[in-house]
């Protein structure tokens, strides 16, 4: 048995209550990139999250679509959109053998590795532009203010509206 100061929460709370070091969260929020740089430590920043598919120019067509966004880059196995708005790019990837993920998740099923969330303005209007999009609504709906669908290829996102 754990005893409890050996808990993932009591861990947590030591973590916070340390003092900051050069790879603290609170060093890292505090200090520019420059001076990270100097202890030792690289500015990382995420530029672009890559999405296996079983054709990477449909599923590419399927969120330039969904999420008003131009191809950057076209090639035959893989593709990438821009980031209008300066933020993560999108790329997809044509795998093969692809195994669509399940959703929600069943033992022995090929799990989804992650999901997008979308945040919209208007629940009910972005879920018809989705499904006019070529995605379609999941049957499972864990939660009222979020409405999950699944792409061409599978993998669930989400839409949800901001409170």
């Amino acid at each position: 048995m754990r005893e409890p100061s050996d808990t993932p929460a009591a861990a947590a709370i030591r973590r916070l209550v340390r003092p900051a070091t050069p790879c603290s969260p609170i060093t890292r929020r505090f200090l520019p990139p420059a001076s990270l740089a100097r202890m030792g430590h690289s500015h990382l920043t995420l530029t672009t999250v890559n999405i296996s598919a079983p054709d990477a120019r449909e599923l590419a067509q399927f969120y330039a679509r969904l999420l008003n966004r131009n191809v950057l880059v076209d090639e035959q196995d893989w593709v990438m959109l821009d980031a209008p708005d300066g933020g993560v790019r999108l790329s997809f990837q044509t795998e093969s053998p692809y195994e669509r993920p399940s959703w929600p998740t069943e033992p022995s099923k090929q799990q989804m590795m992650m999901h997008l969330e979308i945040r919209v303005d208007d629940l009910q209007a972005a879920s018809a532009h989705a499904l006019a999009c070529g995605s379609t609504l999941a049957d499972f709906q864990p939660q009222d203010d979020v409405r999950v669908h699944l792409d061409p290829a599978g993998h669930p996102f989400c839409l949800w509206v901001a409170s």
